[in-house]
């Protein structure tokens, strides 16, 4: 056993890992010692989560938004953006279609637009509660924790609100008019509530460091998220931070190994940002410790307007074209797609009814 397996089993067992541990664990570069980390976590999300890689179909039914996030393409000062919001009709023919390729779990997603009537998503819910045998994710930003209540009495039952920095200091600096109380609030109103609660950081923001990063780790662990969305920071030309390095694929891997490493049993996605840099990196991810994949069901034309970052993977592929890709990609490692509604790991959730 080499030293730092030694090492990762060490923070492994213990409940609390020090920042300084996570540090030096992120700014490994030894090729040798990189494998023993991607290795030590996939054994970790084998043992917690099994060898099923979930599926949770997108469906992004509006790009507006009423925030200015420096690091986002549907930021509202982008008036270069052709601005779009599906109808009924629309949202729920796509939801069909996902239905229709054996996915159990939705995810409808939109830029913090404020201009969603809350009683229009709630017979949305509704209507796919009644019509299908599928969960639904919801990830429209911060909002009243009453309209929390009224869409999880409607049936949603997971809501995905990412945290980007557990830093308040980085976080203000990047989410101009933005308060991270009310990030956390929200988050805390959604847990409270009883939806499974995921969240998120990217990796490679500018004013980052290796410490903070560390630090969302350590947040992820005692917040007990049921999913995390990790991904790398991918400037759009028409955000505040255009011309921005691209964030590190390999410091992403290394962060997603170490949150599986602590977290153990959280749902984390290969994320699409993690397959649109120079390669596809998302076998990667599910080498590392991941074991959820996220395909596309936003219908044309569309997809392609949702642009959060450049060079966005799958944008002009039909609806449901990832679904074969996906399949192969899981053969491909010795895993098997899991068509269950993939419900959180944690114990107080196990057993829900969702």
């Amino acid at each position: 056993m080499s030293k730092l397996v030694e090492f990762l089993d060490r923070i492994y067992v213990n409940q609390l890992p020090s920042i300084e541990d996570l540090e030096h664990i992120l700014s490994l570069q030894n090729q040798e010692e990189l494998r023993d980390l991607f290795t030590f976590a996939d054994r970790v999300r084998k043992d917690f989560c099994g060898d099923g890689i979930i599926l949770r179909g997108i469906i992004e039914f509006s790009s507006f938004c009423n925030q200015e996030c420096f690091y986002c393409g549907l930021n509202k000062s982008n008036r270069k953006l052709k601005r779009y919001r599906m109808n009924r009709e629309e949202l729920l023919k796509s939801v069909a279609y996902l239905a229709g390729c054996k996915i159990k779990t939705v995810v409808l997603q939109s830029g913090e637009d404020q201009g969603i009537d809350v009683l229009w998503l709630k017979d949305i819910i509704l209507e796919i509660k009644s019509r299908f045998d599928m969960a639904v994710t919801l990830s429209v930003g911060e909002r009243s924790s009453d309209d929390y209540k009224i869409w999880k009495d409607a049936g949603a039952s997971r809501y995905l609100l990412k945290i980007e920095t557990s830093d308040e200091e980085l976080y203000r600096s990047i989410h101009p008019h933005m308060s991270f109380g009310k990030r956390l609030y929200c988050l805390d109103a959604l847990r409270d509530l009883g939806y499974q609660v995921g969240s998120g950081n990217i990796i490679g923001l500018p004013g980052q460091s290796l410490r903070t990063i560390a630090q969302d780790i350590i947040f992820f662990m005692q917040r007990d998220l049921d999913m995390i969305g990790i991904g790398p920071f991918i400037p759009h030309g028409d955000s505040h931070f255009s011309g921005q390095k691209i964030g590190d694929a390999t410091l992403t891997l290394k962060t997603i190994a170490l949150t599986r490493i602590i977290t153990k049993n959280t749902h984390l996605p290969a994320t699409t940002a993690l397959g649109s840099l120079d390669q596809d990196y998302r076998l990667d991810g599910l080498k590392c410790g991941a074991n959820v994949l996220m395909p596309n069901f936003t219908p044309q034309p569309y997809r392609r307007l949702y642009e959060i970052y450049p060079g966005k993977r799958c944008v002009n592929e039909p609806v449901g074209a990832c679904n074969f890709c996906m399949d192969e990609m899981a053969k491909g490692i010795g895993r098997f797609i899991d068509y269950t509604k993939g419900d959180s790991l944690k114990e107080s959730k196990v057993g829900l009814n969702v």
